[in-house]
């Protein structure tokens, strides 16, 4: 059962994990990663929300890959947060969505370039779930607030703010972490984003490029200045990922950086 005091960790003391790979691929993939993580998190006492999209709705290119099929992937997902006893994210990309996923899914998440649609958000506040808004990378983090106050004021304070980075020339992202702390100033969980933010979006070939090697860098950077909750797109292989492929860290490499954020967040308590 997935409450606010869970994503708070006031229970266990830690962050808490938003990991999954950027789509569903096919059917066993969700389930194999969900479950390495599952036991990588519970070795270490960190809650665990799997994240998975069930489409890709926002892709450069028209031949790139969005999904194997709305209902497939949902009902993917599904099996994966009942099977493995854990809360599941997907995001959604229309009012219409929003009331279709909150049948398989515990958590909504509003994709950053659709963070200030009222009518997406009212939608997803009104199915009784959480609503995870990703910060526009067009945005200030004080100018989420009206995006909190859209979903509080359509009934539901279940709300979490993710930032994911801020739009730094045409091809490159930064992140300020100022934004962490204003954003939590809004009485929500707030996430980094350390997959997203180190996005090379609008390259000229047209499939977003990505800096790897910094996750570690952004993940430490946000427990130590207090995040709530990280977000890690990960994957077995990356460079066969079928999305987002190039900002992604690979799966044999998480058991040890969250180690390593478990102790930097321990050291700052």
């Amino acid at each position: 059962m997935l409450n606010l005091e869970r994503l708070t960790h006031s229970s266990s003391g830690h962050f808490f994990l938003i990991a999954g790979p950027c789509v569903v691929e096919n059917k066993t993939m969700p389930m194999e990663i969900a479950k390495t993580i599952k036991d990588l998190c519970e070795s270490l006492n960190i809650p665990y929300i799997f994240k998975a999209s069930y489409k890709k709705a926002n892709r450069s290119r028209i031949d790139s890959f969005t999904g194997i099929g709305d209902i497939k992937g949902l009902e993917i997902i599904r099996k994966v947060g009942n099977e493995l006893g854990i809360p599941v994210l997907t995001d959604v990309h229309t009012a219409l969505e929003a009331e279709r996923a909150a049948e398989y899914v515990d958590i909504l998440q509003i994709p950053a370039f659709l963070c200030r649609q009222t009518d997406i958000l009212v939608a997803a506040a009104k199915t009784g779930k959480y609503v995870n808004i990703k910060k526009g990378q067009f945005l200030s983090p004080d100018a989420m607030r009206f995006a909190v106050d859209k979903v509080r004021a359509s009934g539901n304070d279940k709300i979490i703010l993710t930032e994911r980075g801020t739009t730094f020339g045409y091809q490159d992202l930064i992140v300020d972490f100022r934004g962490l702390p204003v954003m939590q100033q809004m009485e929500v969980p707030v996430v980094l984003d350390c997959t997203h933010s180190l996005q090379q979006p609008n390259q000229a070939h047209g499939i977003t490029g990505g800096q790897p090697l910094l996750i570690e860098t952004i993940a430490r950077a946000g427990i130590a200045v207090g995040a709530d909750g990280l977000f890690i797109e990960t994957h077995p292989e990356p460079e066969k990922a079928l999305s987002d492929g190039a900002n992604m860290l690979p799966l044999d490499q998480l058991g040890k950086l969250l180690e390593k954020l478990v102790k930097i967040h321990d050291a700052i308590q």
